[in-house]
């Protein structure tokens, strides 16, 4: 069982400490003895310890800003919702296939915006704009928001806040199972809560940190009876040896843990994996053992928006991929939607 997040090394702004989540983080922190330094911005974290990039780098992992959201203009988000919510940056887990290995770039420590109340006022300004058509608010571009959520209740107060809204919706995906404390937030089923599920193998071999697919399945059998409507992204789906049974397996035990409520009203999202040549180059550095399979040579090479390109399966894996994962799905929930496969 993954333990909670709890920091080794927590820096603080000093306007953070002008809002109450600010202040009640650091005293949690100091009474718990965790080292606390100042900064003066959560983008200019410098001399963490270790001796090397490798001892830096898991440091860092393990570090907690706390910090103010300064820019309160939101991203457009992909595919699933209009605007991405900004309430953290960074994660906890290690997995080493994961996309904000390059966009974090030098920046793998963990942030967290304790000016909600702020975030909230404009994603307000968005459903207006907008307004009457449902506005979607995803808080999981940036990191595992119930990773650290334990910590900071600030998703709690989004999926209530967004449960009062008249034009808006939430979403996230996560990785972990802690979310005992989510499960009497009044969600008024604004919130579509979902998790990220694999196979055993990937989640071994590539998803150190983070909860074990029969706790993801135990707590969204839980999320599910607390009425959130549900879904699950299927990522990266990665080809293995015996990934045809391994994905076979993953979906007989969702059927068999989710109670029948759950099945009504479900999602599924699917993407296959993929990497650039910059990503590659940071994860040989920060997993310089992995396993995982990284040859340009075997993939297909697409053009990715913003002119960046990527490596994906190819045309007959990706169709191999639809038909075996779409046939089980349509098998094991014959009720739920396909968002999406890419």
């Amino acid at each position: 069982m993954v333990k909670p997040f709890v920091p080794q090394l927590v820096y603080v702004e000093p306007q953070a400490l002008e809002y109450s989540l600010g202040r009640e983080l650091v005293s949690r922190f100091e009474s718990m003895g965790i080292e606390i330094r100042q900064t003066t911005s959560h983008n200019q974290i410098r001399n963490l310890p270790g001796e090397n990039h490798f001892q830096k780098y898991r440091m860092a992992k393990s570090t907690l800003v706390i910090g103010l959201r300064k820019t309160l203009k939101f991203d457009t988000s992909k595919p699933s919702a209009e605007y991405a919510i900004p309430l953290a940056t960074g994660c906890m887990g290690h997995c080493h296939y994961c996309y904000l290995q390059t966009t974090m770039g030098s920046k793998p420590y963990i942030r967290t915006y304790v000016n909600v109340d702020e975030i909230f006022d404009a994603a307000e300004e968005y459903m207006k704009e907008r307004a009457p058509e449902i506005t979607r608010f995803e808080a999981s571009c940036t990191s595992d928001i119930v990773g650290l959520d334990h910590l900071t209740h600030s998703l709690k107060r989004a999926i209530e806040f967004f449960g009062q809204s008249e034009y808006g919706k939430l979403r996230f995906v996560t990785k972990f199972a802690h979310v005992d404390h989510l499960l009497d937030a009044k969600h008024n089923g604004k919130t579509r809560f979902r998790f990220s599920v694999n196979d055993d193998y990937i989640i071994k071999y590539f998803e150190p940190g983070t909860s074990r697919l029969h706790e993801r399945i135990e707590a969204a059998a839980k999320v599910a009876e607390a009425g959130y409507p549900l879904g699950f992204i299927v990522a990266p789906i990665y080809l293995h040896d015996g990934w045809k049974s391994g994905y076979h397996e993953m979906f007989e035990k969702l059927e068999a843990t989710l109670p029948a409520i759950a099945k009504k009203d479900l999602t599924f999202e699917m993407i296959q994996h993929r990497f650039t040549k910059p990503a590659k180059r940071v994860i040989q550095e920060n997993y310089p053992m992995t396993k995982l399979e990284l040859d340009e040579s075997k993939r297909k090479w697409k053009w990715g928006r913003y002119g960046i390109g990527k490596y994906v399966y190819t045309s007959e894996e990706q169709e191999d991929i639809k038909d075996t994962l779409g046939g089980y799905i349509h098998r094991y929930f014959p009720e739920a939607k396909i968002e999406y496969f890419t």
